[in-house]
């Protein structure tokens, strides 16, 4: 939620789904209409479910929409998580402004591609 916050007091329009399995994650970034989808992970199960995600949006025809991934995810796992197409990982210790920034970042880029 302090990710989710962040976003919004930069002027974002968040739309939180809570805890959810790929499907519905998916399913509520294609209702919406996402530009980025954030998954969070404290469980360590980002390695099975976030890859997840992204297949599933590239399915769906989402070529353009960026996975971001937080939470507690060890480094050894960040280039695992990038080769299965997360635009970025934000472990402990990463800045709002960083996360926001990037977001702006990606968000900027996908429009000059559409």
């Amino acid at each position: 939620m302090v990710v989710a916050r962040a976003l919004r007091d930069a002027g974002m329009e968040v739309v939180y789904v809570g805890n959810q399995m790929p499907p519905s994650i998916v399913a509520a970034a294609l209702d919406e209409d996402a530009d980025v989808v954030g998954l969070s992970s404290l469980s360590g199960n980002h390695i099975v479910l976030a890859p997840e995600v992204v297949r599933m949006l590239r399915e769906r025809g989402t070529k353009y929409v960026p996975v971001i991934l937080g939470g507690t995810i060890p480094r050894d796992d960040w280039p695992t998580l990038k080769d299965s197409g997360i635009a970025a990982v934000f472990g402990p210790g990463s800045s709002l402004h960083e996360i926001v920034s990037f977001i702006r970042t990606v968000h900027d880029a996908q429009k000059c591609k559409n």
